[in-house]
């Protein structure tokens, strides 16, 4: 479970986590503008909604959403057979994670086994995700409706108790699949097919004018079909309205994950979470988290590190996952990694915008280039890997490091 990262005039480090077991990040949070007007829906959103999210909600209205159930705690209690510790499906900075089941009709406690499997997330009073991301979540999560959104059943909020209940996502999280040694890597065509899912919900938001702020591996989770949901949405800002180019927020984030302008700044947009999203693409295409503690120097940074061989079609396998054993595509390896390169150039204005990105990443599905590399083209990738250094990397069996905040010589960093 990750930590969240709070930069201001003193910095602190925030931990919030998604409805599973996803280890957070740092987080960044802001005072919002709200949007006016909203776009139509894309092509590739079709099968979502968007409700008005043009002016601020009070909490009491927050909390009256048609679409989430209030639930009790007594009710959750049953749900999860008491939080009894069996049921427990993570653990982070934020709380915990129970696993239950409810009836699909009446959402009231249903038999183990029967019914539909829900996550009921349960917030420590002393956790890092307050009542305000609590909030936040609630509000953003009750309006926006989208295949690639993890969807909110209901919440709980009573006395100090605050609970999520989401549906369950069996697969957990991407960061689990890319970091935890396992004998089943996940293959190039999942890959491409999660790059593709988590794009389509980060470009519903984009759409929304709502900026979500913690794209990363484990807020991105993954049904049995390794379809991908975005979730854990604490952090998310409305957009800029009007003539306004950006939104000023304190920031918050995840250390790694961050647009470099953003925490420069603290000045907020869409191509903030672009930069994000390319992030997550050198993941994918790595199998190497965007910070790694085990590492040192430049390999410390995925972005430092891999940026080099990005542009370099001859170079570009010293940074693929070695446990793909080189069964992915050249051409759709070389696209995806200048994709990556453009979410990723300093200049935020230079960035594609997230409908360009999925354009691009959608023709790596064509049947042209979804084909298994040539037997040739695989021994040349083996031989090289064998002379890198990459050839003995491992991922660390932990989870998400803990988010570092910025370097010493801007701010200090204190844990909320």
């Amino acid at each position: 479970m990750g930590n969240v990262l709070c930069f201001g005039s003193s910095a602190r480090v925030d931990s919030a986590q998604s409805p599973h077991t996803n280890s957070g990040t740092p987080k960044f949070t802001s005072k919002t503008s709200t949007s006016s007007a909203r776009s139509s829906p894309l092509p590739y959103c079709r099968e979502s909604s968007i409700e008005s999210l043009s002016t601020p909600r009070s909490e009491h209205e927050i909390l009256s959403s048609p679409h989430v159930k209030a639930f009790t705690l007594s009710e959750l209690k049953n749900v999860t057979r008491n939080f009894r510790p069996d049921s427990l499906l993570g653990e982070g900075g934020f709380g915990y994670v129970y696993k239950g089941w409810i009836d699909e009709t009446t959402l009231t406690a249903a038999k183990p086994g029967s019914g539909m499997v829900v996550a009921v997330k349960k917030l420590k009073p002393e956790g890092f995700q307050g009542h305000k991301e609590w909030l936040t979540e609630v509000n953003y999560l009750g309006q926006l409706h989208h295949p690639n959104l993890v969807k909110l059943i209901g919440y709980c909020s009573e006395g100090d108790s605050r609970l999520l209940v989401y549906e369950f996502m069996p697969r957990g999280s991407l960061e689990n699949h890319l970091f935890r040694r396992g004998p089943q890597p996940l293959p190039w065509a999942t890959r491409v097919k999660v790059a593709i899912g988590a794009g389509k919900g980060l470009c519903f938001l984009h759409d929304a004018e709502v900026i979500y702020r913690d794209f990363k591996a484990s807020n991105i989770l993954l049904d049995a079909d390794f379809n991908a949901k975005l979730s854990d949405f604490g952090l998310a800002k409305a957009g800029p309205t009007g003539d306004r180019t950006h939104v000023s927020t304190q920031v918050m984030g995840t250390h790694g994950y961050a647009a470099p302008e953003y925490v420069a700044t603290g000045r907020l947009t869409s191509k903030s979470d672009v930069y994000s999203y390319g992030v997550v693409l050198l993941e994918l295409l790595s199998g190497r988290r965007a910070v790694d503690r085990s590492k040192s120097g430049v390999e410390l940074n995925l972005v430092d590190w891999a940026k080099p061989y990005l542009g370099d079609k001859r170079r570009l396998f010293r940074i693929m996952d070695t446990k793909l054993e080189g069964q992915y595509p050249q051409k759709g390896a070389y696209a995806a990694a200048t994709l990556a390169l453009q979410c990723l150039c300093a200049e935020p204005r230079l960035r594609p915008r997230m409908k360009e990105v999925l354009g691009a990443l959608e023709e790596l599905q064509a049947p042209q280039n979804v084909g298994k590399p040539l037997v040739s083209e695989k021994k040349i990738v083996s031989d090289r890997v064998k002379k890198s250094p990459m050839r003995h990397h491992r991922s660390p069996k932990n989870l998400t490091p803990s988010a570092s905040p910025l370097p010493a010589h801007r701010q200090t960093a204190h844990v909320r």
